[in-house]
């Protein structure tokens, strides 16, 4: 799937369920939405994951993880939320990588993807791009300059978090509707004077722009603008199918190791990824890593459920949502022990501030 533009990934993986039907699909009827999770993974058995920057399948790889797992994986990329739920509405794939607010879309929209397990990382995940000459350098100055707003992905929340920071509303700016694979090429062409931009893409335009005026607004602006939580949610149809349902949570076992491998193991995590993946530097990639912090896994717990629903009530009350949405329908806490594991087997945390987060 490397080096494929997103409309070609997305025509080849919407053509996939056709290749896939009937794989791992008849081992045990139809598993209900409460049945306990299958425990062994059938020959066979293959998932189709929605990527985003072909972040996870060179973090599998390069990890070890994806070659001790049983099930087949193929891989898909994506840039953005939306792209990931047509992509699901046409059940192509069966699970994906997203910010908090794409499973968001999804239950407005009522395609069944519940989130299945939480990354948590330090609450800046995403960053406040500057275009050069737009004299932003704090969230006040945001007053009558042009955002980039991109609807069902963690960049809306983001914008909204800072406007209400800034004492400002959405008629106090000019929101320019964009896809979010368009957000970096936006802030470099000034279409708009800033955007909201997650790794990699914030640290290469601050490295190409820094000498023509590119910036960047500093953390103090910043906090509190993101929530720091990354989900894996899965296709409700795949998690009915036993065969696909093992091999899920087969993928969330190892999925856990891997982003623990990165808290120990961050040069060769830059190496894989940041400089051989996606040609920036060692010294782009040890920025990245310290943005990031080190990766926890909260608990699928009321406390994660309350944290959802604040995102839910924010973009409900700005008038983004058609009715206030119960973050609790959409998480399956099946998965729980899954990840508990996991994250004892290699040390990792379960409590969010442990890594820096919100």
């Amino acid at each position: 799937m490397f080096n494929r533009s997103p409309r070609a990934v997305l025509a080849l993986v919407l053509a996939l369920p056709l290749v896939l039907a009937g794989c791992g699909g008849d081992e045990g009827g139809e598993l209900a939405a409460d049945a306990p999770l299958p425990t062994a993974v059938p020959a066979g058995a293959e998932i189709v994951f929605g990527d985003q920057n072909e972040q996870d399948q060179v973090l599998m790889r390069a990890s070890g993880e994806l070659g001790q797992m049983k099930a087949k994986v193929t891989y898909a990329n994506f840039i953005g939320g939306p792209s990931i739920l047509e992509a699901f509405r046409g059940d192509a794939i069966d699970l994906a990588v997203v910010a908090d607010t794409p499973p968001i879309q999804a239950q407005a929209a009522g395609v069944d993807v519940p989130i299945i397990a939480a990354r948590q990382e330090r609450p800046f995940d995403y960053h406040l791009a500057i275009a050069p000459g737009a004299n932003i350098t704090t969230l006040r100055d945001l007053k009558g300059k042009k955002i980039a707003y991109g609807e069902g992905t963690g960049r809306q929340p983001y914008i909204l978090r800072a406007l209400k920071k800034a004492g400002l509303t959405k008629k106090d700016v000019t929101l320019v509707p964009l896809k979010a694979a368009d957000f970096p090429d936006a802030i470099r062409n000034r279409q708009v004077d800033a955007a909201p931009l997650n790794e990699p893409h914030y640290t290469r335009y601050i490295t190409e722009y820094r000498s023509r005026g590119g910036t960047g607004l500093p953390e103090s602006e910043t906090a509190g603008l993101a929530t720091g939580l990354w989900y894996l949610y899965a296709r409700r149809e795949a998690l009915r199918d036993p065969a696909k349902a093992a091999a899920i949570a087969e993928y969330v076992r190892h999925w856990v190791r891997a982003q623990a491998w990165v808290n120990k193991n961050p040069d060769a995590w830059i190496d894989a990824y940041v400089v051989k993946n996606q040609k920036l530097s060692p010294a782009d990639g040890q920025a990245m890593i310290r943005s990031q912090g080190a990766f926890t896994f909260p608990k699928l717990d009321q406390a994660l459920i309350a944290r959802q629903q604040q995102t839910i009530d924010l973009l409900f009350e700005a008038g983004d949502l058609p009715k206030r949405l119960q973050a609790k329908e959409a998480i399956d806490t099946r998965f729980d022990p899954v990840i508990q594991e996991a994250a004892a087997s290699v040390g990792a945390s379960r409590t969010p501030d442990a890594g820096g987060g919100s």
